[in-house]
């Protein structure tokens, strides 16, 4: 029996009190699958009350009054029409299981008029398939989902895929391996508009990883132990409490009672990177949510943080953000201009 969800008030739509509120616009076609349609919702859509305000303004759109789910899981209606793209600041494109179904034409139309006139593209899982598909990612990096990495090279050779990523942030244009990693490049995206004080706090609503890096690895073996392990939660919680203190390898290793090479493996298994990697991301981002709360001193902020001297905090920045610690103040400080 098929379950049909509409919206009798016409599309779906959370406006921002702005003059020029940043749009979301998410195209759902056949066959789409839901979860990164709910991962886009949760993140982009919601209204933020623990905010105050909401973050982006959002809509779905598609080209058929009446759009059938995966599976026939459900049809969608009383969304926008497709011509609502045309309306997007970032646009996310459509995914479905079916890869190797071409994409309505109409669709992957819509899709390179938004490139051309510089809106900001998204593709969740197998979204990087219609992306590709439009031609916008020739020469360009990308990412999809392990399994479908074969295929994609072979029909798509002047795409730089990294089948081995979460995600990949190419400027202008964005993917996400799998269907959970649409959460981790979603948040990726609020961090990189709103700052990570902000994404924290959608990472809190979500019940979800604040942060975790693009870099890491899609598939992380979990091999069952002959014995149980015990999770990394208690020292990963006794580091964040520590980190601008001088915390090393061994030090985590011994809190956990364990050897610095134990703790390497349970650090891969358990989150895909290494201690090192792992403690470094968290100083950063206490750096930014410091830099985010007023502190405008960046001598102080690096020793608060755990990273060392002003040096060390901008050279950081710099590869993490893309911003200097000046120009990240401008942008995310409590005197920055809008949202």
């Amino acid at each position: 029996m098929t379950q049909e969800s509409s919206q009798s008030a016409g599309p779906v739509r959370r406006a921002v009190p702005d003059a020029a509120p940043h749009r979301v616009v998410v195209i759902v076609d056949e066959n789409s699958n839901p979860f990164e349609l709910g991962c886009a919702t949760e993140i982009f859509g919601l209204h933020r009350p623990e905010i105050g305000r909401d973050l982006y303004d959002f809509t779905l759109c598609s080209p058929r009054p009446r759009t059938v789910m995966r599976d026939g899981f459900f049809t969608l209606t009383g969304v926008a029409a497709l011509e609502a793209a045309d309306e997007a600041d970032t646009l996310i494109v459509p995914n479905r299981p079916d890869i190797e179904v071409p994409r309505r034409p109409a669709v992957l139309d819509a899709v390179r008029r938004a490139h051309a006139r510089g809106a900001r593209l998204i593709g969740f899982c197998s979204g990087a398939f219609t992306l590709a598909e439009a031609g916008v990612l020739d020469g360009r990096r990308a990412t999809a989902h392990w399994q479908w990495a074969d295929g994609f090279r072979a029909r798509f050779p002047s795409v730089t895929l990294e089948s081995d990523v979460l995600f990949v942030d190419d400027g202008d244009i964005l993917t996400a391996a799998g269907s959970a990693a649409a959460l981790d490049l979603g948040l990726h995206v609020v961090r990189r508009d709103h700052g990570a004080e902000i994404a924290n706090t959608v990472s809190r609503r979500l019940v979800f990883a604040a942060h975790r890096d693009g870099g890491q690895q899609q598939f992380v073996e979990r091999p069952v132990p002959e014995v149980a392990d015990e999770s990394l939660a208690p020292v990963l919680a006794w580091a964040q409490e520590r980190l601008d203190t001088p915390l090393t390898v061994s030090g985590l290793a011994a809190r956990a009672a364990v050897s610095p090479a134990t703790l390497h493996r349970r650090f891969r298994t358990e989150l895909g990177t290494t201690p090192l990697v792992w403690l470094t991301g968290e100083r950063l981002a206490l750096a930014c949510r410091l830099i985010e709360r007023g502190e405008s001193r960046f001598d102080v902020v690096a020793r608060r943080s755990g990273l060392g001297t002003a040096a060390h905090l901008r050279t950081l920045m710099r590869r993490h953000t893309g911003l200097t610690p000046s120009a990240y103040r401008l942008r995310f400080g409590p005197d920055r201009d809008g949202p």
